[in-house]
């Protein structure tokens, strides 16, 4: 029986771990994320289990915990919208197997961590005019870790160990992590409101590899893991051309100079998508590396727009490799055209591993879910100091 996850420790910035992971021995636990839902239930409305080979996902009717009960035909499971095994008058039941119904799968030198979630898409069968009920999504992860067995029987593992199997392919390990404000650490929370400003990190890590450097070609923000849903935002574009940084309300830029050259760190200002109820940010973005002995081009290269100067400036190298960023023309194939589906994604960091071929040195990593909240500050007035 695998160990769970507090739904509501993501409401409260907390981590509290059920069952066996509570006495010391590393056992299959649960991630869940009940913030849509808003349940004002005690009650938890979604319980999972991570077992051996499948997750078993229980779901109260009243989900909402308002008294009315949702029909089970209006859940369903991961993106390939699996449908419940079992509907009793108040709970669903889904069951499946770790790799079914659309889930991903992500590996860090920690764990296994398998990503699905629950759906909640009501057919509003009453008047067309007004709903009761809104659409949710609750994001699930199970984590498996690495170090142990997640059972008693004996587990013959079917990969390499992590750090050998990239030492021996001299494979590169992208990363996309959310950082503090002073960015000497990892950001634990996701939650942010608008105003508030998102420190990304990017990082590659190659072992047998001579020095590298680092740069983001592209990132796009979307409202759901699918990259190509709608609506979405481009807010890194034409091979490293910080173009949110150009809008009037925006300070986005990229930082200078760099802690190393194998890392490059970026500020964000937090956005939603205007009427999007679900206030999900999910950011992918593609990551690529040359020898750091070469110089930065119009193709590689990181460039932040300077208001006060109305020019676009580089990390590094001169202002000549950023002079294709104002027409947009540093020819790099559109990122809707080239980014194919992230193989693992999931909230808080995203790594991913590179095939062998010629696209060695570059890759795609996901960030998400973010939830980013709007400012209830009300109109026309201060808070007192403020």
């Amino acid at each position: 029986m695998g160990a769970a996850y507090s739904p509501w420790g993501f409401l409260r910035g907390e981590a509290e771990l059920w069952g066996a992971q509570s006495l010391g021995q590393p056992s299959p636990w649960a991630w869940v994320d009940v913030s849509q839902l808003q349940a004002a239930s005690p009650l938890h409305p979604v319980s999972v289990q991570c077992q051996e080979a499948q997750l078993v996902v229980t779901v109260r009717r009243d989900l909402f915990g308002t008294g009315r009960l949702v029909r089970a035909a209006d859940l369903t499971l991961g993106t390939a919208a699996c449908p419940a095994q079992d509907a009793a008058e108040s709970v669903v039941t889904f069951v499946a197997a770790l790799h079914e119904c659309g889930s991903t799968l992500r590996v860090t030198p920690e764990a296994l961590i398998y990503t699905t979630s629950l759906n909640y898409s009501p057919v509003h069968a009453g008047s067309p005019v007004v709903i009761r009920t809104s659409p949710a999504v609750v994001p699930i992860e199970c984590h498996y870790p690495r170090r142990n067995n997640v059972s008693s029987h004996a587990v013959r593992p079917t990969w390499a160990p992590f750090r050998s199997t990239l030492s021996s392919e001299e494979r590169l390990l992208f990363s996309l992590r959310l950082m503090t404000d002073d960015w000497s650490s990892e950001r634990a929370s996701t939650v942010f409101r608008l105003g508030e400003v998102l420190h990304l990190q990017a990082a590659v890590s190659a072992e047998n590899h001579t020095p590298l450097r680092l740069f983001v070609e592209s990132c796009v923000a979307t409202a759901s893991p699918d990259r190509g849903s709608s609506p979405q935002y481009a807010f890194i574009d034409s091979s490293g051309c910080m173009v949110d940084g150009q809008l009037d309300d925006a300070t986005s830029m990229f930082i200078s100079p760099r802690p190393r050259p194998d890392v490059l760190q970026f500020a964000v200002d937090a956005f939603k998508f205007a009427g999007d109820s679900s206030s999900l940010l999910y950011i992918t973005c593609r990551l690529k590396v040359s020898p750091a002995a070469q110089a930065p081009d119009p193709l590689n290269k990181a460039c932040s727009f300077h208001k006060p100067s109305g020019l676009w400036v580089p990390v590094e190298g001169t202002r000549a490799v950023c002079s294709c960023c104002e027409a947009r023309s540093c020819g790099a194939v559109g990122l809707s055209r080239w980014l194919p589906p992230p193989s693992r994604w999931r909230g808080g960091r995203s790594r991913r591993e590179l095939p062998p071929g010629p696209a060695l040195g570059e890759a795609d990593v996901v960030l998400g879910p973010l939830l980013v909240h709007g400012w209830q500050q009300p109109v026309g007035r201060m808070p007192s100091g403020g």
